[in-house]
């Protein structure tokens, strides 16, 4: 499957912990005017709630992700909160 190079450099916010190479969580990204859910791998296992910068796509919406500082307010509220 193609990548998706429309979410690389974005930042997010995880919705379901990573578990480092044990598997994946899963990220909510502002892209293409909304919000989409994408698969999320990492180096290490981080936290549900961790902002993350999307570093690479590896197609079939799965993305490689590290922890990273919002500082400019990029990401997604997490879905559900008030």
């Amino acid at each position: 499957m193609a990548c998706d190079e429309a979410v690389v450099g974005t930042v997010g916010i995880l919705v379901h912990p990573t578990r480092g190479k044990a598997g994946p969580g899963e990220v909510w990204v502002r892209v293409r005017g909304g919000s989409e859910k994408f698969l999320a791998w990492s180096e290490d296992p981080l936290p549900k709630g961790t902002t993350v910068l999307i570093i690479e796509s590896r197609g079939s919406r799965t993305v490689d992700v590290v922890a990273c500082d919002d500082t400019f307010g990029e990401s997604p509220s997490t879905p559900g909160s008030s």
